[in-house]
């Protein structure tokens, strides 16, 4: 998080105006609520649009009060934080409100009064009655999902009034949704967002100029699924989706990858080969493919293995027992 070095939960008092800390940061504070009940004070310039209201945001925060140097809450020891939607997950209305004046990137320090915080009973043993409280939040990004859900319910022939760009938007939405479900290992869930976005664009009939736009893409979302369905341990979907991309790019070298490690996992050892040389010619210096190989390699080595041991001992003589002239 940006800012000073001292936390800023500390109090320090001006020998001239005996002002607190808070009290001095307020008089150069943006004043987001009309009643200086939400200040706010931007660390670091975000870059795009605003937060809409119906979001759900990516964000690293602390809270502080202002006699003390550690904070009473943050999620900035998470290895990766939760995604939370305005209006149902974010219970402060000072953090609601500072978060729709923010943008992807942004850092922001904001002075929350008591209204629109904890109130006039706080919330012991944490928060006294009556305090002013301190938040420090950094927008990592955010993703508005009411745009797509309103989207995805409407009809075909509904959706087929509005022009493409609205279409590969909410597309778009569905798969970034999917991207961090799939970082949270929620394959699962993953999967569903995915498959909203491949029917959005499957239903979508776009004339000729406009259909490289749609098959570019279908092609990052079957890579999506390709790569899901492993991580669910079910191949054949792997390889469906994966020989899906290849129709749209035969040679895009991570759906070959994918089919690769289908196959070998279905131990189609062949096409597992097949797959993973044509990935390799795409990219020879790339470690993962190289990898693949080698495991498979190893994995065939076995195979034959157990194989020849099998036809040994099918046709030692003496395996079958001395049935011979019983009939």
């Amino acid at each position: 998080m940006g800012g000073s070095t001292r936390s800023p939960g500390v109090l320090q008092r001006d020998d001239a105006s005996s002002q607190s800390r808070y009290q001095r940061l307020s008089q150069r504070m943006l004043d987001l609520s009309g009643d200086r009940g939400v200040l706010k004070d931007v660390i670091r310039e975000g870059s795009g649009e605003l937060v809409t209201p119906d979001a759900s945001v990516l964000v690293k925060y602390s809270g502080y009060l202002e006699h003390m140097d550690k904070p009473f809450d943050s999620n900035c020891f998470r290895k990766t934080p939760r995604l939370m939607k305005l209006g149902e997950d974010i219970t402060l209305w000072g953090m609601e409100l500072g978060l729709l004046s923010m943008r992807r990137g942004e850092v922001a320090r904001f002075l929350f009064k008591p209204t629109y915080a904890y109130g006039m009973l706080g919330c012991p043993p944490l928060i006294p009655p009556n305090a002013t409280v301190l938040f420090e939040i950094e927008l990592l990004d955010f993703l508005d999902s009411a745009e797509s859900d309103k989207f995805c319910v409407l009809s075909a022939e509904q959706q087929d009034q509005f022009p493409l760009q609205k279409v590969l938007k909410v597309a778009a939405t569905e798969r970034e949704f999917g991207n961090y479900l799939f970082r949270q290992n929620r394959f699962y869930d993953a999967k569903v967002r995915y498959k909203r976005a491949l029917l959005l664009l499957h239903r979508r009939s776009a004339p000729a100029e406009e259909q490289l736009l749609v098959e570019t893409a279908k092609l990052l979302v079957l890579l999506n699924l390709s790569f899901t369905y492993l991580k669910l341990e079910r191949p054949t979907m792997a390889l469906r989706y994966g020989e899906q991309a290849l129709v749209i790019d035969r040679k895009n070298t991570k759906a070959l990858f994918r089919c690769g490690q289908a196959c070998l996992l279905m131990t189609e050892y062949q096409k597992a080969r097949d797959f993973l040389v044509r990935a390799q010619k795409e990219q020879p210096f790339n470690h993962d493919i190289n990898n693949e190989l080698k495991k498979l390699a190893s994995y065939y080595s076995d195979y034959l293995g157990k194989e020849k041991e099998m036809c040994h001992r099918m046709f030692a003589p003496g395996a079958h027992g001395s049935t011979v002239g019983e009939n």
